[in-house]
């Protein structure tokens, strides 16, 4: 696994050096839609921290961050108003198709496009 990149897109937007269009923020969490939808919605969640993957994350991360960033997942599917319905998935390692070495997942819902 590659080691955290503090100058990859997600950092960079973290930090606002890089445009994103927020969909939610706490103390936890960032949620923005993706550039590149696959479904009718389609946003990313990031934690705000440095973590490479689910793995770094769910292993690294202290409990109330990892509970924080789920329960930043959970609110942003209530404030769209796909609660009753979506996916959440995450790419690991180059391996599972994981682009960006910033850990984070993708709510998805509707038909995909």
């Amino acid at each position: 696994m590659p080691l955290y990149d503090r100058n990859n897109i997600f950092a960079r937007i973290l930090r606002g050096e890089a445009p994103c269009t927020k969909v939610y923020e706490d103390e936890f969490a960032l949620a923005f839609n993706d550039i590149r939808p696959k479904a009718r919605v389609h946003v990313l969640a990031i934690p705000k921290g440095e973590y490479v993957s689910l793995i770094d994350f769910s292993q690294s991360a202290p409990p109330e961050t990892v509970a924080g960033f789920w329960r930043a997942v959970t609110k942003v599917a209530e404030q769209l108003g796909v609660a009753d319905g979506y996916r959440v998935s995450s790419n690991v390692g180059p391996g599972g198709g994981q682009v960006v070495f910033h850990f984070h997942v993708h709510i998805l819902s509707g038909p995909r496009t």
